[in-house]
């Protein structure tokens, strides 16, 4: 990480921690229970093995979600700009619905609808990704869509005079020039599914939140356990974002190159 970078994530961190603890302080009867998460203690250790345990269910479950959003999203977007009229429709249908269906509801009936409509029964890991990759799908092909279409047309127009197939077209010439225009929207996106990722602790998915709400009702210490969570989701997102910081600089310095 640049010092650029970790200067401006330790500010953020530090502005944070302080609107906690200024938060806390305006109740001046409130006693802080920082000793449910002492590493030193049997109780207060347990407590943060059990807590940091949430992380890498909410990273496996946001990097397949993304995954899978961006391999949706991709066909999605060419769908879209196709010149045959049906596989056009189904991408404007596609990305009306979902993108007006809340992706809270959209779980929900993932989860408890498939089964009683169709059959379906799906694990609570996969419920989520299915839910997350749809929804999100939507908003990619479009970001997908912008970029793809900001490619010059005489690139396009170059490649066609190569005798490069439609497939040889998009993946050496139109996706690499369209990504690096679309990568600070992506990193975007990233960090929404990251954030909307929570939502699956409400069909029990053991990832951060729903440890968190797990433990508050053993500890009922929701300030420090909520606060700890908050500290979490911040480191993740900030590494997420550098990560996308760092490829847009590679990528900018191959094209001067």
């Amino acid at each position: 990480m640049t010092g650029g970078t970790a200067r401006r994530a330790a500010t953020i961190a530090t502005a944070v921690l302080a609107a906690l603890v200024l938060a806390g302080c305006a109740r001046t009867d409130y006693s802080w229970g920082w000793y449910i998460f002492n590493p030193w203690l049997p109780k207060g250790s347990s407590n943060l093995r059990f807590m940091l345990a949430g992380l890498s269910a909410t990273i496996a479950v946001s990097v397949t979600a993304i995954v899978a959003t961006v391999v949706l999203g991709v066909v999605l977007a060419v769908a879209g700009l196709a010149g045959n009229r049906v596989l056009r429709s189904v991408n404007r249908v596609y990305v009306e619905v979902f993108r007006a269906i809340p992706l809270l509801v959209l779980l929900l009936w993932v989860y408890y609808g498939l089964p009683v409509l169709f059959g379906l029964q799906f694990d609570v890991f996969t419920a989520g990704v299915l839910a997350l990759a749809l929804s999100d799908a939507a908003f990619e092909a479009e970001v997908f869509r912008a970029g793809i279409q900001s490619v010059p047309r005489g690139q396009l127009e170059a490649s066609d005079s190569l005798g490069l197939s439609g497939w040889q077209k998009y993946r050496y010439v139109v996706m690499p020039q369209a990504i690096r225009s679309i990568l600070p929207a992506l990193g975007n996106q990233f960090v929404y599914v990251l954030k909307m990722s929570s939502l699956v602790s409400v069909i029990g998915y053991q990832e951060l939140t729903r440890r968190a709400n797990e433990l508050n009702v053993s500890e009922y210490r929701p300030l420090e356990i909520y606060t700890l969570l908050v500290l979490e989701y911040l480191a993740l997102i900030l590494v997420v974002s550098w990560l996308v910081r760092r490829l847009e600089w590679r990528m900018a310095r191959s094209t001067r190159t």
